[in-house]
């Protein structure tokens, strides 16, 4: 490879990715070591367990690993491990102010930290030494119903301090949209549309190829809503009933149906992971006690002390995978203390997430308001993010734009092949986002 001018990491929710720039003009995907050979997608996870040996880092007598060797750890030894994935998702959430591992307390930070030297370690030789050029991509809008911006900002910054060079932030997809840029030969209007696991975000850029700067951002939106609440709504439907959910319980003398708030760790995979303590496993027996459904509590706090929540939300993910392509599938989960088989339509699917694509078109409405423009004055509709290849999705677009005018390719790497290439730019000021 050429001398490297820029890097660019994608931080996802579900998966992050990496990108070198060159002083070509060019940015190349960075391949990461994995269990069974090399790939370009590095899963954002991270497993704990104890380990005697380890008299060093951040958790005395506990060792770690990331992506997919994190995984890899986990279903080996379950029931000795912490796994944690997702956990970009507490960033701005005032609330979340430590994970408890093996009574060890880490802060996002720490998790960040932990996180960033594995996935830098696993790079191998590409990332040994870094360029003075960092650029990582940030939501235009974090999730979590009262995100704090500020927070985030600050957490991101201590968390990459580890690296050693100055950052800077682009909003992610300003990224996709410069390198989906670089292949136009016209000048046009581009809108990005970035479906990641935790966020949906919009950014519209004036792109001339003819001129010194490529692109013009014009607009940006977002919301905290994509590909996790998707898995959430079939979680809903097919799992969390098996769980006591829609059920009742005696309270003295009364019947009442069990709050939702039992239920709500469900829908996070970095609050699911984190059920298994003492005190929440007490509070699930006391529910159990006085449930009318006792054996639905059970197979809830089966889930909880056996770890059963990576392999129910890959069961979730294999769904809406086939639903994508397929008008009917068959979601399958099968364990010891919880079997669950169900069909399920894509039309089903598309009702239970309906609610969650009306508020992605109104972020939609507002990126176009924001920038001045109607949507039959945008040239190009890129979409990224796993979430766009879902058919409910991509017709919302095809509906306000027409199909003539959507591309897409490259859904889970276009954003750091895009933040590589803006590290470049002579004025990579106009690219960046300020400290909120």
């Amino acid at each position: 490879m050429s001398a490297v001018q820029a890097i660019g990491i994608d931080f996802g929710t579900t998966n992050s990715v990496v990108a070198l720039a060159t002083a070509q003009g060019e940015a190349d995907l960075v391949d990461f070591r994995a269990p069974g050979g090399t790939a370009s997608v590095f899963r954002t996870a991270l497993c704990f367990w104890q380990d005697p040996d380890v008299r060093s880092g951040p958790i005395m007598g506990v060792a770690h690993e990331a992506g997919p060797w994190a995984i890899a750890e986990f279903l080996d030894f379950p029931q000795g491990s912490r796994f944690l994935q997702s956990f970009k998702s507490v960033a701005a959430n005032p609330a979340f102010e430590q994970a408890t591992i093996f009574e060890k307390r880490l802060r996002f930070e720490d998790l960040g930290q932990i996180f960033l030297k594995h996935l830098l370690a696993h790079g191998g030789p590409d990332l040994s030494n870094l360029p003075e050029r960092v650029v990582i991509g940030r939501p235009v809008r974090y999730v979590g119903s009262r995100p704090d911006a500020a927070l985030a900002r600050t957490r991101y910054d201590a968390m990459f301090a580890m690296l050693g060079r100055e950052v800077h932030y682009v909003y992610e997809p300003l990224g996709a949209a410069y390198g989906h840029a670089s292949k136009l030969d016209e000048a046009a209007t581009l809108l990005v549309a970035d479906f990641g696991g935790g966020t949906s975000d919009f950014s519209i850029v004036r792109v001339d190829p003819g001129a010194a700067r490529r692109c013009v951002p014009l607009g940006s939106a977002g919301i905290g809503i994509a590909g996790d609440r998707f898995d959430f709504r079939i979680m809903d439907r097919l799992v969390l009933p098996m769980l006591g959910k829609g059920s009742t319980y005696r309270s003295f003398d009364k019947v009442l149906e069990i709050p939702d708030g039992h239920f709500t760790d469900f829908g996070d995979w970095s609050r699911l992971a984190l059920m298994r303590n003492r005190r929440t496993l007490a509070e699930l027996a006391r529910l159990q006690h006085g449930a009318t459904d006792q054996a639905a509590i059970g197979r809830m706090i089966a889930v909880v002390e056996n770890e059963l929540g990576y392999p129910l939300y890959e069961a979730v993910g294999r769904l809406k995978r086939s639903l994508s392509s397929e008008d009917s599938a068959s979601f399958r989960f099968e364990s010891p203390d919880l079997s669950i088989a169900a069909d399920v339509s894509r039309a089903d699917f598309e009702s239970w997430i309906a609610p969650d694509l009306e508020q992605i078109a109104a972020t939609l409405d507002t990126a176009l308001a924001g920038a001045g423009l109607r949507a039959d004055e945008i040239d190009r509709v890129f979409l990224t993010g796993g979430s766009s290849l879902i058919p409910a999705v991509r017709a919302l677009f095809e509906a306000r734009f027409g199909a003539e005018r959507i591309d897409s390719g490259n859904e889970l790497t276009s954003i750091a092949h895009g933040l590589a290439l803006i590290g470049q730019a002579d004025e990579l000021a106009e690219w960046t986002v300020a400290a909120e």
